[in-house]
């Protein structure tokens, strides 16, 4: 068996920004000791910190980038690179899936709890979230792929658990809104929605995930856990989910008999 690959304890895109930091504090020949003492207006921050923030282990604040790239003359390079990778705060530092998806070429998902975040209507969104405002447009914004033009947006196919279409969330209203909204996306075929009857026996029910095939036919899978999510690319995992996902697909209803379904219950139930 392959060694499994660690993925998910350090984001790509802090990673980025770190090693650019880096590069700057070494071109002033400062330590990390020295760049710590000009950091927090002159109050300074452990040296700890530094390392961390060049590792890419934790996310600094946009004050310290701006504090950082006067201190080390990066004419507003570090602003910019804070914008364009480290603003995005409400993902966690182990959270790297948000890379992956738009780089897919096809999306594969069982649900079995929530509808799927691709998905997820703000309301929605905001009842699952506790209306964590930066949160939910960060996921909001994730959803950008299923409506672009270039490149095209990814073969998108979900599997998702009927219990979800009969748990509450939030109000009946915010379900109403939400299910008319998965029947749309449905309708239009940004996806293949199949619900899935709810059984108690199937191996599914282990929990979420994800399935990105990327342009080069590299697979990576994301999966959700109670402490955090984990990304992973090992082969073994990926079949395992492969086998998985078949398991599940084959319990199904097809498309047309899921929309009906999910109309039949917004109808009866929802509204």
């Amino acid at each position: 068996m392959a060694p499994q690959r660690k993925r998910g304890t350090v984001s790509p895109t802090l990673l980025a920004f770190g090693r650019r930091f880096r590069r700057l504090r070494e071109a002033k020949d400062w330590t990390q000791e020295a760049v710590a003492r000009r950091a927090n207006g002159g109050m300074g921050v452990k040296p700890q910190y530094i390392g961390a923030v060049e590792n890419g282990r934790t996310r600094c604040t946009r004050e310290f980038a701006e504090t950082m790239d006067h201190a080390l003359d990066a004419n507003g390079e570090l602003l910019y690179l804070y914008d364009d990778l480290v603003k995005d705060a409400t993902f966690p530092t182990w959270f790297d899936w948000h890379t992956v998806e738009p780089e897919a070429i096809m999306l594969e998902s069982y649900q079995p709890l929530l509808v799927h975040g691709l998905l997820q209507t703000p309301a929605y969104a905001s009842a699952i979230l506790k209306g964590n405002k930066d949160a939910v447009e960060a996921r909001i914004n994730r959803q950008s792929i299923l409506t672009r033009e270039n490149p095209p947006p990814p073969d998108f196919s979900l599997l998702q658990d009927e219990v979800s279409l009969h748990r509450l969330t939030g109000s009946a209203e915010i379900m109403k809104e939400q299910w008319e909204h998965l029947l749309y996306m449905a309708e239009q075929g940004t996806v293949a929605l199949q619900l899935v009857p709810s059984r108690g026996e199937h191996v599914g029910n282990s929990g979420a995930f994800n399935i990105a095939t990327l342009a080069d036919r590299t697979e990576i899978a994301y999966a959700d856990m109670a402490a955090r999510g984990l990304t992973m690319s090992d082969p073994d995992d990926i079949a395992t989910l492969r086998r998985t996902l078949m398991v599940v697909r084959s319990l199904a209803l097809p498309v047309d008999q899921s929309i009906e379904m999910i109309r039949k219950v917004v109808r009866e139930k929802w509204t």
